[in-house]
């Protein structure tokens, strides 16, 4: 089967982009948007006599009383109010103007590393978000003079075109709030992203986790105590009565058979064998022999990606086919990996009922976080009647790379 790429209107684990936050057209009328740009304008004094005000009086404090220890401290946490002041900007140009911009990445994410107090202070020291905000409300004061001056005359004097004026003087204020207190760059965005994701991470670790101390705990380990018991009673009847204690040997031999296989199974579970020794085309092959349907693999790569790639990609297609056996209905289905570029692409294809979705309880939003955790993609198109096809992408990373 010809891998289809899905369009962008399929469902995806990925939101798409926000609403248009640009206001209708000004024109002579006085709508609840004029109203709400008049209002931002007049409260442009006020808000930026206090913004000033804050940050003189933090500069003058902070960089007075480096001759001591106590002025770098005293700059940080002065950075650190400013941010707050950002935020209630970027609240009020969201509540007034329509503007919607994303939260910067909260400040302790830079924190983590090491050289340990003064290490973290230089950091706080150097946080864009908050000098980016100090420049803005210096600029803040003379704009806020002139656009309050403006708006006041313009209420009395040149009320029919004020929502012309309005318009444009609000529309200097939109380009600044965006480009002042947006997230500095695509990594900050990135940052925000990856701090939402590494809770994922840590959640499915800790799950993984107690699933596997739960198989050992109920499977294997109670084996091997039933085993211990029953090896101490033979022991105890080898003398008596060999034939009982031969039966309690040969029983024990069973139980060390059974716990074997379930160690094998909960190992194949951790990362298989086959994976690590043949690469995902013998691995998925495995896989798909397990399967209830009939299962196609086909797997064009011309080298291995990163290991952990590769896992991700192998456990993404085992619970892909585990949801094909066990929810689909179908009577074929088909997987298929290749490269593009940077990405390695999984496709998952079955001709059952459809109807699948990220929340219906197969976990498929499971592995849509996973795969989001990675900088990955997870789309799924599965009408109603079917055809189901989930298309996964994983950035490859070269294996060499990744090893070295």
């Amino acid at each position: 089967m010809t891998p289809h790429i899905p369009s962008p209107s399929t469902t995806a684990a990925r939101p798409g982009a926000g609403p248009d936050d640009r206001p209708p057209p000004a024109r002579l009328a006085y709508d609840r948007h004029t109203w709400k740009e008049i209002a931002h304008l007049l409260s442009n004094l006020p808000v930026a006599l206090f913004g000033f005000t804050y940050v003189v009086t933090m500069l003058s404090v902070g960089f007075g009383m480096t001759v001591t220890v106590v002025g770098f401290p005293l700059l940080a946490a002065g950075l650190m109010g400013a941010r707050v002041l950002g935020r209630l900007e970027r609240a009020r140009a969201r509540v007034l103007l329509g503007v919607r911009i994303e939260e910067p990445s909260r400040l302790r994410l830079r924190l983590r590393g090491e050289g340990g107090l003064f290490h973290r202070l230089w950091l706080q020291l150097k946080d864009p978000v908050g000098w980016r905000t100090i420049l803005y409300e210096f600029i803040r004061l003379p704009w806020g003079v002139l656009t309050f001056g403006v708006t006041l005359v313009s209420l009395f004097v040149l009320w029919p075109v004020l929502p012309f004026i309005a318009r444009g003087l609000t529309n200097a204020d939109r380009a600044m709030v965006r480009a002042l207190l947006s997230p500095s760059d695509e990594l900050e965005r990135r940052i925000a992203e990856l701090e939402s994701d590494r809770g994922v991470v840590v959640d499915t670790a800790a799950a993984d986790l107690r699933r596997i101390e739960r198989d050992l705990h109920d499977g294997a380990q109670a084996r091997l105590v039933n085993l211990a018991m029953g090896l101490g009673l033979a022991k105890e009847k080898v003398l008596e009565d060999p034939d009982a204690a031969a039966a309690m040997v040969e029983e024990a031999h069973g139980e060390v058979k059974l716990a074997l296989q379930e160690l094998r199974d909960l190992a194949r579970g951790i990362h298989p064998a086959v994976l690590t020794d043949r690469g995902l085309d013998a691995a998925l092959s495995s896989v798909a022999s397990r399967c209830t349907v009939p299962v196609k693999v086909t797997v064009d790569l011309p080298e291995r990606p990163a290991a952990a790639i590769e896992g991700i990609a192998y456990f993404t297609v085992s619970e892909l086919l585990q949801n094909v056996s066990k929810h689909s209905g179908a009577k074929s289905a088909s997987v298929d990996v290749w490269r593009t570029e940077t990405r390695l692409l999984i496709q998952v294809w079955d001709d059952g009922g459809g109807g699948a979705s990220l929340d219906g309880g197969t976990g498929m939003k499971g592995l849509a976080e996973r795969l989001d955790a990675v900088d990955g993609l997870f789309v799924l198109e599965s009408p109603e009647g079917g055809p189901t096809t989930v298309t996964a992408e994983l950035p490859w990373r070269d294996r060499s790379a990744a090893l070295g």
